[in-house]
């Protein structure tokens, strides 16, 4: 999609491309391009980078650290990071639990926690999802009983992403048994390193370890980490998912993607003739590209009005409908492109930068592991089938 930009975005489109460039190696590029990951130590020095130009809570308001970019800005930093590869911001932190915290916690709150999620002093956890609760989040069971001062905190918390480096978690508890369940529920901090805690991985098909399961047994939580009211947490939850859901549509990274699989494509592979010569596959493509690009105006509608004050709505699942489903779509086209290579999975790379892409197994490193690990995009964040229900609600009126 072209936009006209003004000289000041001009100017800020270049000012991140030298950024990427003084602070990301072509190595590390490269990795990332053949389907390897960037380790929490290169994704927090990273987030550091961003931070000390004042680029990371690019969400939050001037008065808390954060930048407050216009729309187009925010567009342009999503998009050029994509192109480059650089590592994604872990989201539990600046993008879901420190608007939280800006909206409805305390100065004390406010004081403690939101500098340590600016510099990643501090990587944060969701405790949303539990066997048994994941798409119904207001039946969760885990329990917060009132001690003096303190909760003590019994239950089992499942598909924790990225709970092993956690240094705290951001929970949703139950705190009253007698009222409706969306009534009785508490929105808490919870510090990982606290006695009673335990994680343990979730190996999931592709073989990764991102998901985990976290058992509290009776934890020591001071009140003073409850956000905003007991009983409210619900309402907090609500603002949090909002958030979530936009950011889950990923359209710079779906872009990135296709352009990848573009160039997967054109290549011959056993004196084969390109598969984008293949009229069915380029009109699979063709579909895909003009489904993201729908998907990308609506984005920045969003973050328009998002510009003048207006929280995300209804609008955030129909992003989170359709972004996860063209990450799948594109993923499964990815697939079909380099056949039986899919299969392969290794953590080498060529770093010889005149062939990014060649007939073999590198161009298709990772590509079959990738496929199964998006599988998740339509579940996590609040199933899609859950997403359709809302909007039915909201907007038809049903």
């Amino acid at each position: 999609m072209d936009l006209n930009l003004s000289d000041e975005d001009k100017n800020f489109r270049k000012e991140v491309k030298d950024f990427i460039k003084k602070n990301l190696s072509s190595e590390q590029q490269k990795k990332i391009k053949n389907g390897g990951s960037y380790t929490k130590d290169e994704t927090i020095k990273w987030q550091r980078a961003l931070f000390k130009n004042n680029w990371f809570a690019n969400n939050w308001p001037k008065t808390y650290g954060g930048c407050e970019w216009s729309p187009m800005k925010r567009y342009i930093f999503d998009q050029e990071t994509a192109y480059a590869y650089t590592p994604q911001i872990v989201p539990f932190g600046v993008t879901m639990v420190g608007p939280v915290i800006i909206e409805f916690g305390t100065e004390l709150q406010k004081k403690s926690f939101l500098p340590k999620i600016l510099n990643s002093e501090h990587w944060w956890c969701q405790g949303y999802s539990e066997p048994g609760s994941g798409s119904d989040l207001a039946s969760l069971k885990t329990k917060a009983i009132s001690e003096g001062n303190n909760y003590i905190i019994n239950g089992t918390k499942t598909w924790t992403t990225l709970a092993q480096h956690a240094d705290w978690m951001f929970c949703l508890v139950r705190t009253d048994n007698t009222s409706k369940p969306q009534e009785g529920i508490s929105f808490i901090l919870i510090d990982m390193k606290s006695k009673g805690i335990t994680v343990d991985p979730i190996i999931t098909l592709d073989e990764s370890h991102e998901v985990n399961t976290v058992y509290l047994e009776d934890v020591v939580v001071p009140k003073d980490n409850l956000i905003y009211q007991e009983n409210k947490g619900w309402t907090v939850a609500k603002y949090l998912l909002s958030h979530e859901r936009t950011s889950i549509a990923q359209v710079a990274r779906s872009k990135s993607a296709i352009k990848k699989l573009k160039m997967i494509a054109s290549h011959e592979v056993f004196d084969n003739s390109p598969l984008i010569d293949n009229t069915r596959f380029r009109d699979k493509l063709t579909e895909l590209e003009m489904d993201l690009h729908s998907l990308e105006y609506t984005e920045i509608r969003i973050l328009s009005e998002e510009a003048k004050g207006s929280s995300p709505g209804p609008e955030a699942s129909f992003l989170k409908i359709r972004g996860s489903e063209l990450q799948q779509k594109i993923s499964e086209l990815t697939l079909e492109a380099v056949g039986a290579f899919g299969l392969i999975k290794s953590n080498s790379y060529n770093q010889d930068n005149s062939n990014e892409y060649f007939p073999g197994a590198e161009y298709a490193n990772n590509v079959g592991a990738e496929y199964l690990n998006l599988r998740k995009t339509t579940i996590y964040g609040g199933s899609n089938e859950i997403q359709k229900n809302i909007l039915s609600k909201m907007v038809l009126g049903l």
